[in-house]
């Protein structure tokens, strides 16, 4: 399992990925979940990954073989917009899919998978979209402005209370950060290190980009911070009156 997270704001786009994809008692295996591509001046596009890790980086790496063919029309570097994009993700998963998943699941292998892929390409706004395991696809909107893939519900509820399509970026960022370390509090399938991107709306530059291990000083402090700031706030509420005279 994995935790991937996407924000949409009005002042840019927030990305992060766990990097663990088997947890147990004997065995931990980490694995990059994100893929940035950039084009200066023309395309910022990031793409994260959870569920079946050779599924997914078949279909990353099928994206970038039909890229390099001179008879390739519509590429991931070639593209027009966003909706492109997502549509070519999608239809790399579906053929990755169509193709392995039968030997898969003969051997009671789970062949999901889902990508968060989201941008900007030149004269178009930025857009995040939400790549399910049968190669459909939904957007973000103004009402929904972030989607998370993986184990998502323990991260959940803190991205709804704070994040705002008006947010700040840092902002942003530290909240997905506390989402990360909520998720990692209740599931051992998530863990560091965490990637993290922070792209600037109109950029269309990479932005911001750094690997959170356990050694960073600002993830320490969140955990810490966090876990006796909830506490805090949870000692202050009076306890339940209920049936007191």
């Amino acid at each position: 399992m994995t935790y991937c997270v996407a924000l949409l704001l009005d002042k840019g786009m927030v990305f992060a990925s766990d990097s663990r994809t088997n947890a147990g008692v004997d065995q931990v295996s980490t694995f990059k979940k994100m893929h940035v591509i950039v084009q200066p001046g023309e395309r910022l596009i990031t793409i994260l990954s959870s569920g079946n890790l050779s599924i997914t980086q078949s279909a990353i790496n099928l994206l970038e073989h039909h890229s390099q063919e001179k008879d390739s029309n519509k590429t991931i570097y070639s593209a027009a917009s966003m909706f492109e994009i997502a549509d070519l993700v999608g239809h790399a998963l579906r053929e990755v899919r169509r193709r392995d998943g039968p030997y898969l699941q003969q051997n009671n292998i789970d062949p999901g998978a889902t990508f968060l892929v989201g941008g900007q390409i030149r004269g178009e706004p930025q857009r995040l979209f939400q790549i399910y395991a049968e190669g459909n696809y939904i957007e973000a909107s103004p009402e929904t402005p972030y989607f998370q893939i993986g184990e998502s519900k323990y991260g959940k509820p803190v991205i709804d209370r704070v994040i705002r399509r008006d947010s700040e970026l840092l902002e942003a960022a530290k909240c997905v950060l506390v989402s990360f370390d909520s998720t990692m509090r209740s599931n051992i399938s998530v863990g560091l290190p965490i990637d993290l991107l922070m792209y600037d709306n109109n950029s269309l530059n990479a932005g911001f980009q750094r690997r959170i291990d356990d050694s960073d000083p600002y993830f320490k402090m969140i955990h810490n911070e966090w876990g006796e700031g909830l506490r805090r706030v949870f000692a202050q509420i009076p306890n339940p009156y209920w049936n007191q005279p």
